[in-house]
């Protein structure tokens, strides 16, 4: 119990005062003291007791604004704040008892004393007022406390300068709801609401605030000379704003000369305290708050805030419209525990900076998910988190030649554009061959093995058909006719060996089979936004989906964290989690809210989501568990992570973006390496780059965690049915055909070997033995015995003729 504070008297005495209050307020004399000229404008008579009696006397439910904290995974560290008002309350027990003495001293010393409206103080601002004294208003702690009570719970603009404008009503509402209040809550009670309330200038609201802001420490921590510059503002914060030269000087004024004497005075410090107290230098400084996504603690997470920002903006929990969602956030005082790993960001980002400079126009990009949860554990990418100042813009005029000519500048080292994740006019990038996993998942729903083989040309002729001239069509006509990268790459291949050596002409054939519409599909339950109106059109059946050749190569815009997600899908053993930044929201109540938690629903069987999994090892020199994969687009992967790894990297069209997809049990990393101002850009994006940034960063995260290997799907869905090939060895090549196709075989004619069979017969097939049923045969066509070489006579020997050789 603090020195101004003593039991309240609940006797005769006490209700005596109270019907002394209201037959006071009842008559002329109120009116008059707290406003002279109110008594020649009627007022009196309107403030007789029936007017009295009806006015209101519950003070509406409110909170006020609170700040709410952002932290990362581990629940301590800050990430950012989001307010309105820089306020958050506080227990009385944690204000520092100066600071409790301190504001009584200097707003109401009769605080412990009335109960709500100070009868001598009326009649002491009605005699000054009528003498021509200073004005005064003989407002309480309490009816301070009851307008600014009013203010907050005010649902409009009017009731707002109802509750603050100098009027008599006003001064008589206030004492009759402070008469109420008083009978409701104790003197601890509203001392505490009364100094979380309270304004102390430049953006502080409330004590803690004002502690931050000016002495930068807690409010159990204030002394008595700055517990006193405190409660010396709260009459007029600005006025007495210490910051400035005319302010500083009052406040100290007042400090000095009015609040630590009245604190002696009520008998709360010693006069010793009050000299020393008073040789305490009035600070000139307020400290600079930081306020959202620009104000993070370290500015590589300030993508990952965004992303939190723009992810609590969608969501319906908070309220009907992006509006009130933004003022829940800046004013409803939770605590939010984010998914961010700060070790696999800084990991991240340590990796980017090493092979890219933030003033280079071109991005890396990296999106980290945990499979599973669609946690998102890390966003980042060589750019600094801010604005550029238009007055000193640091920013490169644009890479786009368009923009250029303008004058605009790119996004280059400075910008809030949601990079990495999408949104606003960030639509995405194509990236490339990563996409070929929708086309092994849809062909495995579809009832194909992975085991399925085609002959996979070095160009393949499709049924899509496209504009007449176009390069990607075939000669002559208006067929899409993809290639194989430098030409080459023919021959049979699986699911497996095709997603490893990333063959385009087993994946369009693939796709033909069982249709774009299902691949698209799949890529749609796998969480991939199509954000460009074209991509979405293209994506129905008006669009002409079906006719959509070039899709499994990743022609249409996503992005890193799209992508990352969709394979930790995979891993999560098919079930798609929506991609979710937060760990935990809890309110200032303490209430811990289900908003963020993962929401995970089936995209596609385990069996399927298992299969796809063990095709996709093959790419990243990872070992398949129940195939082969006759090589690696991304070898080193393996080896630099350490651990089971799966993924794909890719590239589009002239190289004008890499990208590559690395994933463990754990966690599932996208690098994309894009030019995000100009996708039409003429420079190569470097695999060399992108991939040791992304291999690297997935190999930081997974350092001391256990190696965990990835579920083993079933025997049926890898190899599916196997049937025995006939062995058409030394058979005619139309014999040969004919036994196949009986067979229930997809035949083709491979290119001469040299064989034992007679020239122009079947030397064998490929594969031999047994293979998938329907699967593709190639006969291989023998070109002969291959022939001896000439043995060298003497002047060969020599050095004569031609030197030896063969064939």
């Amino acid at each position: 119990m603090t020195s101004w504070l003593r039991r309240r008297d609940h006797n005769i005495f006490t209700n005596a005062t109270s019907l002394l209050v209201c037959g006071l307020l009842a008559g002329v004399v109120v009116a008059a003291a707290a406003f002279p000229a109110a008594a020649m404008t009627g007022l009196a008579a309107k403030a007789g007791g029936q007017t009295f009696a009806n006015l209101p006397s519950e003070l509406k439910d409110f909170s006020s604004p609170q700040i709410t904290r952002i932290y990362a995974s581990d629940g301590r560290t800050q990430i950012s704040l989001f307010y309105d008002e820089f306020r958050s309350d506080v227990p009385l027990k944690d204000i520092s008892v100066n600071m409790q003495n301190a504001i009584i001293a200097a707003e109401d010393r009769k605080f412990s004393e009335h109960n709500g409206v100070d009868l001598k103080g009326v009649a002491r601002a009605f005699v000054s007022n009528n003498q021509g004294g200073a004005q005064q208003g003989a407002s309480t702690l309490t009816m301070q406390y009851v307008r600014m009570s009013l203010a907050y719970s005010a649902t409009n603009p009017r009731e707002v300068i109802e509750a603050t404008k100098d009027s008599p009503k006003r001064k008589i509402t206030e004492m009759k709801y402070a008469l109420q209040v008083e009978k409701q809550l104790s003197k601890e009670q509203i001392l505490e609401r009364y100094l979380n309330i309270a304004p102390f200038g430049n953006q502080a609201y409330g004590v803690y605030a004002a502690s931050q802001v000016y002495f930068n420490k807690k409010p159990k921590d204030l002394s008595i000379a700055e517990a006193a510059m405190l409660a010396g503002m709260v009459k007029a914060p600005s006025s007495f704003n210490p910051t400035v030269p005319s302010g500083h000087e009052q406040i100290t004024a007042r400090r000095d000369n009015y609040i630590i004497p009245g604190m002696v005075t009520m008998g709360a410090i010693t006069q010793a305290q009050a000299d020393e107290a008073k040789k305490e230098k009035v600070p000139t400084k307020a400290k600079s708050l930081g306020n959202g996504c620009a104000w993070v603690a370290k500015n590589h997470w300030g993508f990952f805030c965004d992303y939190f920002y723009r992810w609590w903006l969608s969501q319906d929990a908070f309220g009907a419209t992006s509006y009130d969602r933004e003022r829940r956030l800046k004013s409803g005082g939770y605590k939010v525990v984010t998914t961010l790993d700060l070790k696999g960001q800084a990991g991240a980002r340590k990796e980017i900076t090493e092979r890219q400079k933030d003033t280079e126009k071109n991005a890396l990009l990296i999106a980290g998910v945990e499979p599973g949860s669609g946690k998102v554990r890390m966003l980042a990418t060589n750019r600094k988190y801010k604005l550029d100042d238009a007055d000193d813009p640091q920013n490169k005029i644009s890479s786009d030649p368009k923009k250029a000519a303008k004058g605009v500048r790119g996004t280059y080292p400075n910008t809030t554009n949601p990079l990495l994740s999408g949104g606003g006019d960030i639509t995405g990038y194509q990236a490339g061959s990563v996409f070929k996993i929708f086309p092994i998942i849809a062909g495995l729903e579809a009832g194909l093995p992975l085991g399925y083989t085609i002959n996979a040309q070095k160009t393949y002729k499709s049924g899509y058909i496209i504009q007449q001239g176009s390069k990607a069509a075939c000669p002559g006509t208006h067929f899409y006719c993809p290639q194989n990268s430098g030409g080459g790459g023919a021959g049979v291949y699986t699911m497996w060996s095709a997603f490893a050596k990333s063959i385009n002409t087993y994946f369009i054939p693939l796709q033909e089979r069982v249709g774009t519409d299902k691949v698209v599909a799949v890529a749609k339950r796998f969480g991939v936004q199509f954000r460009e109106e074209k991509d979405a059109y293209r994506a129905t059946e008006e669009g002409g989906v079906k006719q959509w050749g070039a899709f499994s190569l990743g022609v249409m815009a996503s992005t890193p964290l799209d992508m990352a997600n969709a394979y930790a899908t995979l891993a999560g053993d098919g079930m798609y989690c929506e991609p979710t930044p937060v760990e935990q929201i809890t309110t200032k109540d303490n209430e811990k809210l289900a908003v963020g938690k993962p929401h995970c629903i089936r995209a596609t069987t385990k069996d399927v989501a298992r299969a796809a999994l063990d095709a996709a090892r093959c790419p990243v020199g990872d070992s398949a568990q129940l195939g082969s994969c006759n090589g690696a687009t991304a070898g080193p992967t393996r080896g630099i992570v350490g651990h089971p790894v799966f993924g794909k990297s890719g590239t589009t069209d002239g190289d004008k973006t890499a990208s590559l997809i690395v994933g463990t049990t754990k966690i599932v990393v996208a690098g994309y390496m894009v030019n995000p101002d100009y996708p039409d850009h003429k420079d190569h994006m470097s695999h060399p780059i992108i991939n040791p940034t992304v291999q690297y960063t997935v190999a930081n995260y997974m350092k001391g965690k256990d190696k965990q290997q990835f579920k083993k799907p079933s025997s049926k869905i890898a190899n599916g049915e196997q049937k025995s090939i006939p062995d058409v060895t030394c058979d005619s090549i139309s014999s040969a055909k004919n036994r196949l196709k009986d067979a229930g075989f997809d035949v083709s004619t491979g290119s001469e070997v040299e064989s034992d069979c007679p020239a122009g017969t079947a030397a064998g097939t490929n594969p031999s033995g047994r293979t998938i049923k329907n699967g593709a045969v190639v006969i291989e066509v023998s070109s002969g015995k291959p022939k001896k070489a000439d043995k060298p006579d003497d002047n060969d020997q020599q050095g004569g003729g031609e030197q030896p050789g063969g064939r």
